[in-house]
C-alpha cells in the first residue's frame, strides 16, 4: 500500500502559501451523481449544492463502494475493505487510534461528527466515537429509532431526550454549527464531518414504526430527501458565513454509494411496505437507482470541492479519486501525516492545481460475495476476468472481446493493478 505524498511532491512551494484550512465534509446518503444539478440532474431542485459547485470544482470520476458501511471504514482508514476484514455496522479496533479523525486531531484540529455512523450499535459502545478521535459527535442510534423525524439522537455519549417534534437533520447542522462557532472564537482549526441521513430511507428493522411526516400519512420520498438534503447544506454553508469562515474553510461534498434503487414511503404491517422506485432525470435520461451494484450508478459519487481564492469556482476535476483518497487527502490539507500505510492517493494537487499530472492511475470498488474491478475513466476490468468500455456500454451489458490499442493497454494496466492489490480472483 502507498503511502501518503509528501509535500515536496505536492509542491511544498505552493502549500505555504495558505493557512491550514477548517475542513467540512458533507457526505450524503444513498446520493449518486445523477440527482444534482451540478451533474445534469434535472428532476429535482439543488441550488446550493450547485452553488458549491460554481464557487469550486467539481469531480467526475469519484468511485465509492457500492454500499454504505465499506464506504465508511474506507473513508476513516484509507484502506480498502478487503483489508480490514470488518463485519457489516463494525469497525476494527486496531484502527481506531489510526482514524481520518485521530489523524486530524493529533494535528491539533478540533473534530466533531453529526448524522450518521453506523460503525457499532451506539447504545451498546457510547464512546466509540471518541476512541476514533472525534472530541463531539451527535448521531442517531442506528437500527434503534428514528433518524428523521424526532430522532434517537446520541449526542457526545448520552441519549437525547428533547427531539420531540423536531427534524433531525435540522438538529446535525444545528449542533455542527455550534461546534464550528465555538472552535472559530478559540481560533482553533476544526474538522466537522457532516454523516448525512438524507437521503437514506427510514429504519425497517425496530418494533415501533417511526414517524410519518407531520401531516402526511408517509414518510418523505426521495424527491423531498433530495431537496432537504440541499436545505440542510445550505443551512451549514450559511452558518460558515455568518462565522466568517468562508475563505479559511474548504467545504467538501460527496455520497457515500449511489442512489436507492427504491425507497419505503408507507408501512404496510409487519415487515411489509410500500416502496416507491427511485429514478433521476440526468440531461434529459431516465436513469435508474444504481446503489448495491456495482456499476456506475451504484459507485460513481458526486464529488464537489469549494474554498475561495484557493479552488478555482467554476473548474472541473478529471482526476480519478476512490474513497481511499480521502484520508491522504484531508491530511495533506492539514499538514498531517497518517500513522500507518493505506491505499489511498491525495488529490491535493489537482484541488490547488500544483501540477497538470494525475496522481491515481486506477481506481477500486469491491462488493460482496468477493467481486471487485479496477478501473481507468473508459475501461473496467473485474476480478473475474469481464472488461467493459464504460463510455461507450455504462449498462455493462456485452464485456469487450476484440481490444484496439488503448483497450489492450489499460487492460494491461489494470491486470497489473489488481496483482499489485493482491485482490483474489474470482469465476464468472
Amino acid at each position: 500500500m502507498k503511502t501518503i505524498l509528501t509535500l515536496a511532491i505536492l509542491g511544498l512551494a505552493a502549500l505555504d502559501a495558505w493557512a491550514r484550512p477548517n475542513i467540512v465534509l458533507i457526505m450524503a446518503d444513498d446520493v449518486g451523481c445523477e440527482p444534482i444539478g451540478a451533474y445534469g440532474g434535472e428532476r429535482w431542485k439543488t441550488p446550493h449544492i450547485d452553488a458549491l459547485a460554481e464557487r469550486g470544482m467539481r469531480f467526475d470520476y469519484c468511485f465509492a463502494m457500492p454500499v454504505c458501511h465499506p464506504t465508511r471504514t474506507t473513508l476513516l482508514t484509507g484502506k480498502y475493505p478487503f483489508r480490514l476484514k470488518s463485519g457489516w455496522g463494525s469497525f476494527p479496533k486496531s484502527e481506531e487510534k489510526h482514524s481520518l479523525a485521530q489523524v486530524l486531531k493529533r494535528a491539533g484540529y478540533a473534530t466533531a461528527v453529526a448524522g450518521k455512523w453506523q460503525l457499532c450499535l451506539m447504545k451498546n459502545d457510547l464512546q466509540q466515537p471518541a476512541r476514533m478521535g472525534f472530541d463531539q459527535w451527535s448521531v442517531f442510534g442506528w437500527h434503534e429509532g428514528a433518524r428523521f423525524h424526532e430522532p434517537y439522537i446520541y449526542e457526545d455519549g448520552r441519549l437525547r431526550t428533547d427531539t420531540k417534534g423536531k427534524y433531525g437533520p435540522d438538529l446535525y447542522v444545528d449542533f455542527l454549527g455550534d461546534f464550528m462557532a465555538k472552535n472559530a472564537k478559540a481560533d482553533t482549526p476544526f474538522f466537522a464531518f457532516y454523516s448525512m441521513a438524507l437521503a437514506h430511507d427510514v429504519t425497517d428493522d425496530i418494533p415501533v414504526q417511526v414517524p410519518y411526516v407531520p401531516g402526511k400519512d408517509r414518510w418523505m420520498d426521495y424527491g423531498e430527501m433530495i431537496e432537504s438534503m440541499d436545505d440542510m447544506v445550505g443551512k451549514l454553508v450559511k452558518k460558515i458565513d455568518q462565522l466568517g469562515l468562508r475563505d479559511d474553510t474548504v467545504i467538501l461534498f460527496t455520497g457515500d454509494n449511489g442512489t436507492a434503487q427504491r425507497s419505503k414511503l408507507r408501512h404496510i404491517e409487519g415487515r411489509k411496505y410500500e416502496y416507491e422506485q427511485v429514478y433521476s432525470i440526468r440531461n434529459g435520461q431516465r436513469v435508474p437507482g444504481g446503489k448495491g451494484t456495482l456499476l456506475d450508478i451504484g459507485t460513481n459519487v458526486p464529488l464537489i470541492a469549494s474554498w475561495p481564492g484557493n479552488i478555482q469556482a467554476g473548474s472541473r476535476g478529471h482526476e480519478l479519486v476512490d474513497f481511499s483518497d480521502w484520508l491522504p487527502t484531508l491530511a495533506t490539507l492539514a499538514r498531517a501525516k497518517p500513522t500507518q500505510p493505506h491505499d489511498g492517493v491525495s488529490f491535493t494537487s489537482a484541488l490547488l492545481h500544483t501540477r497538470r499530472r494525475e496522481a491515481r492511475s486506477f481506481a477500486f470498488a469491491e462488493h460482496r460475495g468477493g467481486k471487485a474491478w479496477v478501473r481507468t475513466k473508459q475501461y473496467k476490468l473485474y476480478n473475474d476476468g469481464r472488461y467493459f468500455d464504460i463510455q461507450a456500454d455504462p449498462m455493462e451489458k456485452q464485456p469487450l472481446k476484440n481490444l484496439n490499442n488503448r483497450a489492450a493497454t489499460d487492460r494491461k494496466l489494470l491486470e497489473a493493478a489488481l496483482l499489485k492489490l493482491n485482490y483474489p480472483a474470482t469465476e464468472k
